[in-house]
């Protein structure tokens, strides 16, 4: 059995690692080189880095600190925003990192997941997928649990039938495209592994959004990280078990040590969820 990964996440803004909740109202959480090198010193199974203003500011990520982070961090090390074409993900490699994330670059050209895991290899290309809840009306008569359209899936929630949006430019975009049927199409353009952000969860500390989770983990036959709503060790559980995530990816609960690695992983294994200790 696979070890599942506890991903701490280094969301930057002009140089700063910073926090919000739902994309907006950031606050400063310290340096990303100082905590890249706690991170990696704590027991983190991987790191993610994601320049989150770099696409939507219209600029390249900032590669001088993908270069310092490298030079503490030896755990493998994702590093996505403002990456828009093959030039930029092999800039980003060079630099340090392990592998590319990429968002809106992905929606714009989809051959470049393509292209991208043709010449780096489909272990260093991540989609990332920023998604948003749309709620719809169903025929009470016809309710079915998950039910595939052309260009949507709409699923039977707790809280009512919906289906999720894809974000592009840092939650900035909405795209129109369904989530489920965009994670299905770049894993069959080679993305190596989907990191899913839930737009409505993020920063809520209130828990993944499982019933997203789950449908993308099931959609797909690539690596899916959770990502978005971490509040405690409870919710990272959930998301693995439940979401059946293979990995989960937490940003406040790890800024600001309300918990540390080692604390959820012994929760974690103590559960019967086989992580490296």
């Amino acid at each position: 059995m696979l070890a599942k990964r506890i991903i701490p996440c280094l969301d930057m803004k002009d140089g700063r690692v910073v926090k919000g909740v739902k994309f907006v109202n950031l606050k400063d959480a310290g340096d990303p080189v100082e905590q890249a090198q706690y991170y990696n010193s704590e027991g983190s199974d991987e790191l993610v880095f994601l320049d989150i203003t770099a696409s939507s500011d219209k600029r390249k990520i900032l590669i001088d600190v993908v270069e310092r982070t490298a030079d503490v961090v030896f755990i493998p090390f994702t590093v996505g925003g403002g990456i828009g074409s093959i030039q930029d993900m092999r800039d980003v490699l060079l630099a340090g990192a392990d592998k590319v994330s990429i968002n809106t670059a992905a929606v714009k050209n989809p051959e470049t997941v393509r292209e991208g895991s043709k010449i780096f290899g489909s272990q260093c290309v991540v989609v990332a997928i920023d998604a948003k809840r749309v709620y719809v009306e169903t025929d009470d008569n016809k309710k079915q649990k998950i039910k595939e359209e052309s260009d949507r899936v709409i699923v039977e929630t707790a809280k009512g039938a919906c289906w999720w949006e894809v974000y592009t430019h840092g939650g900035r975009t909405p795209t129109g495209l369904d989530a489920i049927l965009w994670a299905k199409q770049v894993a069959s353009l080679g993305a190596g592994e989907i990191l899913l952000t839930s737009m409505d969860c993020d920063g809520t500390k209130n828990g993944y959004d499982i019933e997203l989770t789950r449908a993308i983990s099931e959609a797909v036959e690539v690596p899916v990280i959770a990502s978005g709503g971490a509040g405690k060790p409870e919710h990272l559980y959930e998301a693995l078990t439940e979401g059946k995530a293979d990995a989960v990816l937490a940003a406040s609960i790890f800024h600001y040590r309300e918990y540390t690695i080692k604390e959820v992983k012994r929760y974690l294994a103590e559960r019967g969820v086989c992580v490296r200790i």
